[in-house]
């Protein structure tokens, strides 16, 4: 079992720990980098799928019309808002892919706790779930 300085910072930078915590828990699980992060944080969640199903959910409903903007909250307070006729019809960067990478960003930057809202033209919010 080698442990090497590559797979200790990796285990550091993806859970937060120092040096002596992630070289025990690389030795505990035999060098394995993610056996190991999973030892250091038992709860982490892979929320890549999650977030794609939330971002497919929200094209979904932009596609249906009558959406002003799309906001993300967390704790009740709005910590992105996107307009949809310039962020997501027009493309701000000319890519029209880039919105969406930068909500589903967002989404997995704040975590799940966060609520995706489409906000219509009048003025109404839908949660997407």
């Amino acid at each position: 079992m080698e442990i090497t300085l590559e797979a200790v910072e990796k285990v550091m930078e993806q859970t937060g720990v120092d040096y002596k915590v992630a070289k025990d828990a690389l030795t505990k699980t035999d060098g394995n980098v993610d056996e190991a992060i999973k030892l250091i944080c038992p709860d982490t969640v892979d929320i890549g799928e999650e977030v794609k199903s939330l971002v497919d959910k929200l094209k979904k409903k932009v596609k249906e019309g009558n959406v002003d903007r799309i906001q993300i909250r967390k704790d009740n307070q709005i910590v992105l808002s996107v307009p949809v006729n310039v962020g997501i019809v027009g493309g701000v960067l000319g890519l029209a892919t880039a919105p969406w990478a930068l909500i589903a960003g967002s989404v997995a930057a704040f975590g799940l706790g966060c609520k995706l809202e489409v906000v219509r033209k009048d003025g109404t919010t839908d949660e997407i779930v």
